[in-house]
């Protein structure tokens, strides 16, 4: 094994579990999941004498999982179809849903450019302007994604899970 393979290898190693919960959280199923990270490391490997610094390489990697899922949902031939019935979706008691667990139904109900803002804003901590660059649109479109993926949120959110935010202005009785 040549010194390029024992990196990647390494690297693969040290940080493929991580890299695996991000593509997840961008693909919402277990099975796209894993098929997106093999499809992106396969990409990686083949760049690898592209990355020059080392210190960047999971960095590039997710850039690489981002584009290569919205690239994925960007076909015609996988997108959704609508049915006559829709699946239910809805949580009986939201209180016995674990906190993380819960978020992520929550995330399930938008569509994959909204999730995939909200999971690098606020999953990833990053600022609007590199989530520009790493899903290719521009700021503007970020932040309306922004916008309308936390709108939609809140529209499902159970009305107990807003008691943490501030009451807005006039919504109190007397």
């Amino acid at each position: 094994m040549d010194e390029r393979d024992e990196e990647f290898t390494a690297f693969v190693t040290a940080r493929s579990a991580a890299l695996l919960r991000y593509a997840y959280l961008l693909t919402g199923d277990h099975a796209s999941a894993e098929d997106l990270l093999q499809n992106t490391l396969v990409k990686v490997y083949l760049s690898w004498h592209k990355i020059a610094d080392r210190g960047s390489v999971e960095a590039y990697t997710r850039t690489a999982l981002t584009r290569t899922n919205i690239s994925v949902w960007r076909k015609v031939g996988r997108r959704e179809f609508a049915t006559e019935t829709t699946p239910d979706r809805v949580v009986e008691d939201r209180h016995d849903i674990d906190e993380r667990d819960g978020m992520w139904a929550l995330l399930q109900t938008l569509g994959p450019r909204q999730r995939t803002v909200l999971v690098l804003r606020f999953y990833e901590d990053l600022p609007e302007a590199e989530i520009a660059d790493i899903m290719g649109c521009s700021l503007g479109t970020v932040k309306s994604q922004l916008s309308r993926g936390l709108a939609n949120l809140r529209k499902v959110l159970p009305d107990d899970t807003a008691a943490g935010r501030p009451a807005a202005a006039g919504s109190e009785r007397k």
